[in-house]
């Protein structure tokens, strides 16, 4: 657009002389037989005027569109109409904000944590911004292939928050519940990453009871209860979340998928259809379906929504790759079983299951497959490494342990 402004206002200018000087009136002929009239003073031509500068729209007109762009996915697009807005106006803090988010949406976590911090130092009262960093904290964590470099992110997290309780003392008391339940939402994930359950479950638990319009705090809290193994409080919970939500495909995709884990598989079938019916693309509600699919016995159905969800989003969902796997392995497709569950492994390190299925995968050899207990083992190990205890991972170590030496 600017440059296009530009272009335009150059090209103006250039045709406004074009014009004046074919305006210009010739000098008119002498008369025929007429004395030569006196030779005049040619008017002075007037100097040209440089073109006016090119005007900038405003930074707020870059937030309009940073956050356009933002809401359509466009990440990369939203991260430069918010940069442009920060540099015509650093003290703006929805462009700081916007900017903030696209990084940590493009993976530039550094740079996303120096632009929030910045954005909490000009305005202190900005509860956004405290959840905002955070989140760029838990992100930077989640996203690290060495988390041993980021250990001192998620301190850093609750940190934040806790700087943010004095923003949200400050705020108007019709609008502190809502606040708070921000805040004690992004508690609940930190200490999910933490791995402390019931510290995680409260914190969802309170924030809902602030806040209990709001399906994706149900939706957290159903989560938290079925990763600590309490599954008809997770069904209960996203139940909820579906009434109050009933078009949003993540709140049924998830409904349908802790259905079929309770054994429930015909509702869950019918909630997985129809979650990836309520919105055309989604690769949560696809894969789900998938998994639901898989769940109930339906490997083509499972098989084709998996490899749809993958190639909608090949990177957010390592669940998916992980069926995938199961189902590759099911059908003694060592091959495709390894590269799939490779996959999953890389994109989702702290799971101890998929590195057992993917040390089963390589302990199997199938005629052009051969088996390599090498890495099932260093499988094996690393899902005990995750989960102390994992039964079927300490079978397939003993199995693959090496023969004593005797003397």
């Amino acid at each position: 657009m600017q440059r296009f402004l530009t272009l335009a206002l150059l090209g103006a200018a250039a045709l406004g002389g074009a014009l004046a000087q074919n305006a210009a009136p010739a000098p008119a002929p002498a008369p025929v037989a007429q004395p030569a009239p006196a030779p005049q003073t040619a008017p002075a031509t007037p100097a040209a005027q440089p073109a006016a500068p090119a005007v900038r729209p405003p930074a707020a007109n870059y937030v309009v569109v940073g956050n356009l762009y933002y809401d359509q996915g466009k990440f990369d697009q939203a991260y430069v109409a918010f940069r442009t807005a920060a540099e015509l106006d650093p003290r703006n803090t929805q462009a700081l904000l916007g900017l903030g988010r696209s990084q940590v949406r493009l993976r530039l976590y550094a740079p996303a944590v120096d632009t929030l911090r910045r954005l909490t130092t000009v305005d202190p009262q900005n509860v956004s911004g405290y959840v905002a960093l955070s989140q760029a904290y838990q992100q930077q964590y989640m996203g690290s292939g060495d988390r041993a470099s980021v250990t001192g992110n998620l301190d850093a997290a609750l940190a934040v928050l806790q700087q943010a309780e004095a923003a949200v003392t400050a705020l108007p008391e019709a609008d502190r519940a809502l606040a708070q339940s921000k805040l004690l939402n992004e508690r609940g994930s930190v200490y999910r990453l933490q791995g402390k359950p019931t510290q995680a479950i409260e914190a969802f638990r309170q924030a809902s009871a602030l806040n209990p319009e709001n399906s994706l705090l149900l939706f957290n809290l159903g989560d938290m209860y079925a990763a600590s193994g309490q599954l008809p409080l997770a069904v209960s919970a996203l139940q909820q979340a579906v009434i109050l939500d009933p078009r949003d495909p993540y709140n049924r995709a998830y409904y349908a998928k802790l259905l079929a884990l309770s054994g429930n598989l015909t509702s869950a079938r019918v909630e997985a259809a129809q979650a990836s019916r309520l919105v055309t693309g989604n690769a949560y509600a696809t894969g789900q379906y998938g998994v639901v699919s898989y769940l109930a016995g339906d490997r083509t159905t499972a098989r084709t929504q998996l490899a749809q969800a993958v190639r909608l989003d090949p990177l957010r969902y390592p669940e998916f790759y992980y069926y995938l796997g199961r189902l590759d392995l099911d059908g003694s497709d060592l091959k495709s079983a390894r590269d799939n569950l490779t996959r999953a492994v890389a994109l989702n390190s702290t799971s101890a299951e998929y590195a057992y299925y993917l040390g089963l995968a390589y302990e199997r050899g199938v005629p052009g497959v051969a088996a390599d207990n090498v890495r099932a083992r260093e499988n094996y190990d690393k899902a005990l490494k995750l989960a102390p205890g994992y039964k079927q991972a300490q079978e397939g170590a003993d199995r693959l342990k090496p023969p004593s030496s005797g003397n």
